[in-house]
């Protein structure tokens, strides 16, 4: 930054009142603190009167971007030593015991003997030093197993390192994951969902197909909406018209069913509440079949506003309600 035109205090102030909303920032500390020194030469800051330091240290605060605390304690700086510097920062540092030779023989052993323990580990490298008298364990091999550890979570051991997992997929413990079995007898329904389609980022209509796997006695419900509002008044009423005892709940796995809300309706009525299993697409067969033959063939594919919803039902009422196929 180039202000050696600003010789005055005055126009310092014009410079402050015309730049609040804006924001300075130096490119380096040794920058910066150039800048601050050439600042206090120039306008001979020792010699200023108490409300002109004043103005001036605003002005080294806007734009060096440092606060008032610490525009003060380089002030004193300067004041003492005549000059600012950076300070040389010497931390002390301990000793490091483990090289990466080192961490790069424990990554060698852990890749052969498929990361076990750190007590294992460390075993190996005790007798690799001991009994097979290879040296370059000698440093490595009387690691503590707390340390070992540590080691492992080093930035240059996870370099090293080539050790892949497989992702874990999440375990969802809503819903027995088996085939239902109803033994010949009815009250196993299956369940599965039907979309009407999306126009112009609107979604439709959604059906609930529900049927008996043994009598395969059908019923038809729609909803605006597949959230829990609109899918538990509506999975009531279905399940409380089907002529017999619900004993099974059978499902794919799709969110609007393996929820909590769900799971507890179903447990309140006793049923049991099965999906369907991985790479099994014959689980909820029928119910796919159904989809086809019953809903699209009545209602089509084409897109159906979700505000019809209530007349759709009505529509099942009176030509798709208890219908044994």
């Amino acid at each position: 930054m180039n202000d050696e035109k600003l010789t005055t205090i005055e126009q310092v102030k014009q410079f402050l009142k015309g730049s609040e909303t804006l924001r300075f920032e130096g490119v380096s500390i040794e920058e910066r603190y150039r800048w601050i020194e050439s600042v206090l030469v120039r306008f001979t800051y020792h010699r200023l009167s108490r409300a002109e330091k004043g103005v001036i240290r605003q002005y080294l605060q806007k734009v060096s971007g440092y606060s008032r605390a610490q525009i003060c304690r380089l002030i004193r700086q300067y004041y003492q030593q005549g000059r600012l510097r950076k300070a040389d920062c010497k931390r002390h540092r301990f000793p490091s015991k483990y090289t990466q030779k080192d961490i790069a023989l424990l990554d060698r052993t852990d890749e052969l003997h498929d990361y076990l323990s750190g007590p294992a580990t460390r075993k190996i490298m005790e007798r690799v030093w001991a009994v097979y008298g290879h040296m370059d364990f000698k440093n490595i091999s009387q690691i503590s197993i707390a340390h070992l550890y540590n080691l492992r979570q080093s930035f240059l051991y996870r370099n090293l390192t080539k050790r892949y997992t497989k992702t874990k997929p999440a375990v969802v413990n809503i819903g027995e994951r088996t085939r239902p079995d109803p033994g010949g007898k009815p009250g196993y329904i299956r369940v599965d969902t039907v979309h009407q389609g999306d126009r112009d980022g609107e979604k439709g209509v959604y059906h609930i197909n529900a049927i008996d796997e043994v009598i395969q006695w059908e019923i038809l419900a729609s909803v605006g909406r597949i959230y829990e509002y609109h899918l538990e008044p509506a999975l009531e009423s279905m399940l409380a018209g089907f002529p017999f005892v619900i004993k099974g709940f059978h499902s794919d796995n799709g969110s609007e069913f393996i929820n909590k809300t769900v799971a507890k309706l179903l447990n309140k009525l006793l049923i049991r509440f099965t999906k369907c299993r991985p790479r099994h697409t014959n689980d909820n067969g029928l119910v796919e079949s159904k989809n086809g033959s019953v809903v699209r063939k009545q209602l089509g594919y084409t897109h159906i506003p979700q505000s019809y919803a209530s007349k759709i039902n009505q529509f099942h009422g009176d030509y798709l309600k208890h219908r044994a196929i």
